[in-house]
């Protein structure tokens, strides 16, 4: 009786243990083709190459500020994947995202991440311009899923909404549209 006990208890610590590592996710992917240059000068060569930017969170995560039509998530560096033309940029340190659903018009999404590249530090900011109502009000609470999925991404333009990227490096930044697919 007694090692029965005792194995029923190892078993109820060792579940409860790695539960938190159990968590579900959810990953975000923003696709498509980066262009046209909305704003500065484009150091990179990105306009007209191929762009990509995944984020995975914790379901179980909780946002570090609210508002009545936003939520804002801090997510682990090694959470976020940034490809621009083939190039993997590496993220040096947490990012954020922003879940926007406002009254009216568009839900966005924006995907703030430090990165890394040759040595150079930078900033990318990835909007994804979603369909009104994508999101919901459970997003202030923890990480959801956009409906529907997927979804096509217009690109932004220079006075107007739309999904973009920005990149910010010590030359400067650039902001370009993205016309794509957004997925999870």
């Amino acid at each position: 009786m007694q090692l029965r006990r005792g194995f029923l208890f190892s078993a109820a610590v060792l579940v409860m243990g790695i539960s938190p590592l159990m968590a579900a996710h959810i990953t975000y992917t923003i696709t498509g083709t980066l262009g046209p240059v909305l704003s500065g000068f484009d150091y990179l060569g990105a306009n007209g190459q191929s762009g990509t930017l995944t984020a995975t969170l914790n379901t179980t995560a909780v946002p570090t500020a609210t508002t009545a039509t936003s939520a804002t998530y801090k997510v682990p560096a090694a959470a976020i994947k940034v490809v621009i033309n083939g190039t993997t940029y590496q993220t040096s340190g947490p990012a954020t995202l922003v879940y926007n659903f406002p009254a009216a018009g568009p839900d966005t999404m924006v995907i703030s991440a430090p990165i890394t590249a040759d040595g150079f530090s930078g900033t990318v900011v990835g909007t994804a311009s979603l369909a009104a109502g994508s999101f919901t009000g459970a997003v202030k609470t923890h990480p959801h899923k956009f409906t529907p999925t997927p979804q096509t991404l217009t690109a932004a333009t220079a006075s107007g909404p739309g999904s973009k990227v920005k990149y910010s490096t010590i030359l400067g930044t650039c902001v370009l549209g993205l016309s794509g697919t957004a997925s999870n």
